[in-house]
């Protein structure tokens, strides 16, 4: 399961990314700075789309790294345009391709206590059933819902991406 969900993480970057492309093409068009963007948020008291690409993007690293018993790559989290939130998002797509189902063997035993979790823990199928995936998904879906928000052309499939129907 674990592989299986760092794979959709992935898909689902890349999808986002897809969207944050279409975004500046929206700016463009409309002759305004994409920057504006990345300061846009639903509601007062929730983050803003940078801060949203930030979480998404480290709910993906964290759980790939947790669940494969390795180091997470240490991102500054100091973007403040939307291109650097698209090169965000872009490297972590990168990290994530790095890695096999192999590298995630054991991980249902594998205890993951986050610095925020003072020394409490969970084990790595509670972090990933419990936290990792719905965090993930969260942001993911707020990033896309602060697009559309915008007057994006973003839909569904966007979100969703490309699915191997067959014939």
């Amino acid at each position: 399961m674990s592989a299986l969900s760092i794979l959709q993480f992935k898909k689902t970057l890349e999808n986002l990314e897809a969207c944050m492309a279409k975004a500046d093409a929206h700016a463009t068009a409309r002759k305004f700075d994409a920057n504006v963007l990345a300061n846009y948020r639903l509601a007062p008291d929730m983050f803003s789309l940078v801060k949203q690409v930030q979480s998404c993007c480290d709910s993906a690293k964290f759980a790939a790294a947790y669940l494969s018993q390795q180091t997470p790559p240490k991102h500054e989290d100091n973007e403040v345009t939307f291109a650097e939130c698209r090169a965000r998002i872009q490297k972590v797509i990168a990290y994530l391709a790095g890695f096999s189902a192999a590298d995630f063997a054991g991980y249902s035993a594998v205890k993951v206590s986050p610095n925020w979790a003072k020394g409490k823990w969970l084990t790595g199928e509670e972090y990933l059933e419990e936290l990792a995936i719905p965090n993930f998904y969260f942001h993911a879906m707020t990033t896309y819902a602060i697009l559309r928000h915008a007057g994006v052309d973003v839909g569904k499939m966007d979100y969703l991406g490309a699915l191997n129907l067959k014939e």
